[in-house]
C-alpha cells in the first residue's frame, strides 16, 4: 500500500514546531463484542478534538492483526442491523502494526510483506475501546505497562476484576456491597461431570427461584445471556453461554428497577454522574443485546428518584470504582429492589461509549458533553505515569 498519507514521525520534518500529543484508539478485537468496539471507535474518532491530538485508527481483527485503518468514522457504524468489522477498514489485508516493547521507545511501526518497515512516529496515549476478552480484561493493560504506554482507563488488575463476573462479585461482597444471589460452573465442573453441574444449577433454582440468567462469566454487551424460565431451557442456555466463555454464571432474578451510573475521573478523584434508568424493553424480556444496540432501547436519563435514592446510588457507584481500584471510567449497573435496596450487579471498565449508550448520556445530564468527556479521558491518562502507582 502506499505510505505517503500515513503520519510522518517528528524526526522526518526537523522544522515541524512541537507535535500535538499522538493518541492511539486501539480497537475491535478478539471478542464476541468485536463489532460494538468498532462502532464505540468511530464515535470516539468523530470527537476527539482533532486541534489538540493527532488521532492513529489501529484496529485488531478477530484473528489478532493489529491493522492500520482508515480514519473514516462515518463507516464504523451499525448499518441494516450489522455492526461493522475491522477487515472492511484495514488499509491492507496483510500489513501490521508494532507497538514498542521498550518503555524507552514509544514509536509505532507498521510493516508489510517484502517492504521496508515504516515508522508511524511516537504514541502519546492508547485510547483502548475494546470491549470484552483479550482487551478489556487486563491482556492489553498489561501489554501497555510493559511498553511503558500510558492508556485511558483502568489498570490490569482492575480490568481483570471488572471483565470475570465471579471475581468482581467476590470483590465487591469483601467491600460489603450488596450483591445478588449467583453461583458459578467452571469449565473442570462441566467437562468431568455435567450431570453434577447441572445438579448444582437446579437446586440454586430451588432455593432461588426460577427465572435463572445464565451468562458467560467474562463476556459483556450482553451477548451470550438466556433467560431461563424453567428446566426445560436450562442446557440450550448453558451451551449458548459456553460457546463465549468455558466458565458460566448463573444468576437469580432480581425484582426491581434497573438503575445506572457512571463514574469519571477528575483531578480531585472519582464522581458520579446523574444516574439512569433502564425501564423494561418493550420487544424484548430483557435488556439484551438487540434492546441495547439495534433497537437502541432509550433509558430514562436523571432516573426518577427520589433525591435520597439519587445521592445513595452515587455514593455507591463511587464505592464500587474504589473497591475495584479503578481508574479513568466505569460504568456501575444496580438494581433497586421492591424492598428500596441497591444490589449492585456489575461494573464496566470500558462501557458502551457510543453517543446514544448510557454512559456519554448520563455525563451529558451532568454537565459533561460527549467531547468533552472523550477529552478528560485522554489528560487523565496523560498526568497518570505506567508502572506501580
Amino acid at each position: 500500500m502506499s505510505t505517503e498519507n500515513l503520519p510522518q514521525s517528528p524526526e522526518q520534518s526537523p522544522q515541524r514546531p512541537p507535535r500535538k500529543p499522538r493518541v492511539a484508539v486501539v480497537f475491535g478485537g478478539r471478542s464476541s463484542e468485536h463489532g460494538i468496539s468498532v462502532v464505540t471507535a468511530g464515535a470516539v474518532l468523530a470527537a476527539i478534538d482533532r486541534t489538540k491530538y493527532d488521532v492513529l485508527p489501529i484496529g485488531i481483527t478477530r484473528d489478532g492483526r493489529w491493522a492500520l485503518t482508515a480514519d473514516e468514522p462515518e463507516r464504523m457504524a451499525i448499518t441494516d442491523r450489522r455492526t461493522p468489522d475491522v477487515e472492511e477498514l484495514a488499509e491492507s489485508t496483510e500489513g501490521g502494526v508494532l507497538l514498542p516493547v521498550d518503555p524507552a521507545n514509544r514509536e509505532v511501526v507498521y510493516s508489510e510483506p517484502g517492504s521496508v518497515p515504516k515508522a508511524l512516529g511516537e504514541v502519546d496515549v492508547v485510547f483502548p475501546v475494546l470491549h470484552g476478552p483479550y482487551g478489556e480484561d487486563g491482556t492489553l493493560q498489561g501489554l501497555l505497562e510493559l511498553s511503558g504506554v500510558p492508556y485511558v482507563g483502568a489498570g490490569v488488575l482492575a480490568s481483570a476484576v471488572g471483565q470475570d463476573k465471579e471475581y468482581m462479585k467476590a470483590v465487591f461482597d469483601s467491600y460489603g456491597l450488596k450483591v445478588g444471589p449467583y453461583a458459578v460452573i467452571r469449565p473442570r465442573e462441566w467437562e468431568q461431570d455435567r450431570s453434577a453441574a447441572r445438579r448444582k444449577i437446579v437446586d440454586f433454582a430451588g432455593e432461588h427461584g426460577w427465572p435463572l440468567f445464565v451468562k458467560p462469566a467474562r463476556a459483556g454487551s450482553s451477548i451470550g445471556i438466556t433467560k431461563v424460565d424453567d428446566l426445560a431451557g436450562l442446557d440450550e442456555a448453558i451451551e449458548e453461554a459456553r460457546r463465549h466463555d468455558p466458565k458460566i454464571l448463573v444468576e437469580a432474578a432480581l425484582r426491581g428497577r434497573e438503575i445506572e451510573c457512571g463514574v469519571l475521573e477528575f483531578e480531585d478523584g472519582p464522581r458520579a454522574s446523574v444516574p439512569a434508568e433502564i425501564p423494561p424493553p418493550s420487544e424484548h424480556s430483557y435488556y439484551d443485546f438487540e434492546a441495547k444496540y439495534i433497537d437502541s432501547t432509550p433509558g430514562v436519563v436523571p432516573a426518577p428518584l427520589t433525591d435520597e435514592e439519587t445521592a445513595e446510588v452515587r455514593r455507591l457507584a463511587v464505592a464500587a470504582f474504589d473497591a475495584a481500584s479503578c481508574e479513568g471510567l466505569v460504568r456501575a449497573d444496580f438494581f433497586l429492589t421492591e424492598d428500596d435496596e441497591f444490589v449492585i450487579n456489575e461494573i464496566n471498565t470500558m462501557p458502551g461509549f457510543t453517543p446514544i449508550s448510557m454512559f456519554p448520556q448520563m455525563w451529558q445530564a451532568t454537565g459533561v458533553s460527549y467531547p468533552e468527556l472523550v477529552d478528560r479521558l485522554v489528560r487523565a491518562a496523560l498526568r497518570r505515569p505506567t508502572g506501580l502507582r
